[in-house]
């Protein structure tokens, strides 16, 4: 732990120094905070670089009222947008800049697999009794990519629910579990870009309402069929392996939310 976090003083100490001194400092090998990743520049529009990708799952869960933010490594308006939302969440400095108090605070979310620090690879693993990644349309190494960006996503909805614990009742589904439960052909789950929650502090159409700034284009909740004991949430508008259009779905009446 202490390694880390002289290794976390020593990058801030290097993105806060000027053009030359910062060069020189981050020559040296890269550092690993908490074994994920470590970013070793400041990023502001107009950057580009798998770095900004790093920074765009992230952040992808303060996309704003039915936005997304494209993981496409480039440093555009709604990425800002999403950086300043998440410094606000988290009671930052608002600049739309990523520098040394924003990946603080993202260092201190993550953890060393990267995930976000209340979710893990196994719950979001929770179909049919948690059988790894395998099994889907997909290969296991892109199916957790996703589950990856759904966690994101999720613990932004988190905080912004009040810090609360929302527990995952169905992530990843092999093809033979989705079978198995009855879902859709298409599902988003088979994709590792689902999940279905639930909550023990907010209702559940506080959850639906939330989700639909949280990146999610895809909301079932309370009066949609099957779905008036959980919130299905997901990122149907960013899956380009499931053979249909990319588009917004969200339908809990009961919340006051229609389908799109």
């Amino acid at each position: 732990m202490r390694v880390n976090t002289l290794k976390r003083a020593a990058v801030a100490f290097a993105l806060a120094l000027p053009g030359a001194a910062i060069a020189a400092v981050v020559a040296a090998p890269a550092a690993h905070a908490d074994g994920c990743y470590t970013w070793n520049r400041n990023l502001y529009q107009g950057r580009s670089g798998s770095d900004v990708r790093e920074l765009q799952i992230r952040v992808a869960g303060w996309a704003g009222n039915r936005d997304i933010v494209e993981t496409d490594g480039i440093f555009g308006p709604k990425t800002q947008a999403a950086v300043r939302r998440f410094q606000q969440a988290y009671g930052l400095r608002v600049d739309g800049i990523a520098g040394p108090e924003t990946y603080a605070k993202l260092y201190e979310l993550q953890d060393n697999d990267c995930t976000p620090r209340h979710f893990t690879y196994s719950e979001l693993d929770g179909g049919c009794g948690r059988g790894g990644y395998s099994g889907g349309p997909l290969s296991a190494t892109e199916t957790r990519e996703n589950a990856l960006h759904t966690m994101w996503k999720l613990e932004a909805l988190r905080r912004s629910l009040g810090d609360k614990p929302l527990y995952v009742t169905s992530g990843f589904r092999s093809k033979a579990c989705n079978n198995q439960v009855g879902g859709a052909s298409d599902s988003q789950h088979l994709y590792g870009t689902a999940a279905d929650v639930v909550s023990r502090t907010s209702s559940l159409c506080e959850v639906a309402r939330d989700a639909r700034s949280r990146g999610f284009s895809g909301i079932f909740g309370p009066g949609y069929p099957d779905h008036d004991d959980h919130v299905h949430v997901d990122s149907r508008r960013e899956n380009n392996d499931d053979g249909i259009r990319n588009s917004t779905s969200w339908s809990a009446p009961d919340c006051g939310i229609g389908s799109n």
